[in-house]
């Protein structure tokens, strides 16, 4: 007498609760984007005019965004910038577009302007940051070396990002969070200088880093002549040069913030007045140095300036 066996139901059942778990697995592993596929989210194209601001962007869009910065180059002056091609291309792409602003970075309007059926989101600093001019002075531009800008311009960038993307709001708004976060600890460093050295004088070649020297409690001494002249690429008169190599001479500031990327013959001779006199230089750039992203550039920066007044 064969023995009846229970293969065939186990199989049938196997196969009812394979195709039940087939059915309802959609919900489960539904896209970023909410589309029900199981196809990732695209991700947003983005170009910032500079790598400082395509570094925030990914910092704040994280893998949902693909960055192209116009400008990563430290010897690159942004002032006297001219657009290619593929930058052209780029931009025609592009569903979020993060310039500085403010006269800094004019190719990008340009940019704009020229491209035909492209209208991505704007963003420019400048304007984000609500920073004007003090009276009868001309704007000081850069503004990503002040932190409250940044964290204005933090939650402007994950604002652009939510609409492109919906699904990623919450991403991005917490990775702007975190990023603020960070920008506050920078901030209390500023606030540590301004207790530690409270007005204490120093010298700039231009004025790339006067938002974080003034945030510091620092004084400004250098004739403005000396660093709007080097900032606009001109001869600096005999006289301003002359006074301002006194500054050294003379031991009148504590400390010179020297930008990298706009030396030359004038600017070489101020530095080495202050080596000559025991001053300490601080270098700075205007482009994020490669291999290294916002936060962490600027907390050298901040760090280097402590220990040359430290000193």
């Amino acid at each position: 007498m064969q023995v009846p066996t229970a293969r065939g139901p186990m199989v049938l059942v196997a196969t009812a609760l394979a195709l039940v778990c087939g059915c309802g697995g959609s919900s489960d592993t539904e896209s970023r984007d909410g589309s029900g596929t199981n196809e990732p989210a695209p991700v947003i194209p983005v170009v910032a005019s500079t790598n400082v601001y395509g570094d925030i962007v990914e910092q704040i869009g994280g893998g949902k965004v693909e960055v192209v910065s116009i400008i990563s180059d430290p010897a690159q002056d942004p002032h006297s910038f001219e657009a290619s091609t593929q930058n052209r291309l780029a931009l025609a792409k592009a569903k979020v577009v993060v310039e500085n602003g403010g006269g800094y970075d004019d190719f990008v309007g340009r940019m704009l302007r020229s491209a035909k059926n492209s209208s991505p989101a704007v963003i420019d600093a400048v304007q984000v940051s609500g920073i004007a001019p003090k009276t009868g002075a001309e704007l000081n531009e850069h503004v990503w070396y002040d932190f409250p800008a940044m964290g204005k311009l933090a939650d402007r960038v994950a604002d652009a990002l939510a609409r492109s993307t919906p699904a990623g709001t919450d991403v991005f708004r917490n990775n702007a969070e975190t990023f603020k976060e960070k920008l506050t600890v920078l901030e209390s460093k500023e606030k540590r200088i301004k207790a530690d050295h409270p007005d204490a004088a120093v010298a700039v070649t231009e004025p790339v880093p006067l938002y974080l020297t003034e945030a510091s409690g620092l004084r400004n001494m250098t004739p403005a002549d000396f660093s709007e002249a080097v900032e606009e690429g001109d001869d600096v008169a005999a006289r301003s040069l002359q006074q301002t190599v006194a500054l050294f001479t003379d031991k009148q500031v504590k400390a010179l913030v020297y930008n990298e990327q706009t030396s030359g013959p004038q600017t070489e001779k101020v530095k080495r007045a202050a080596e000559d006199n025991g001053i300490p230089v601080v270098p700075v750039t205007e482009t994020l140095p490669r291999g290294e992203d916002y936060i962490g550039w600027m907390t050298a920066n901040v760090d280097a300036l402590k220990s040359a007044l430290d000193r």
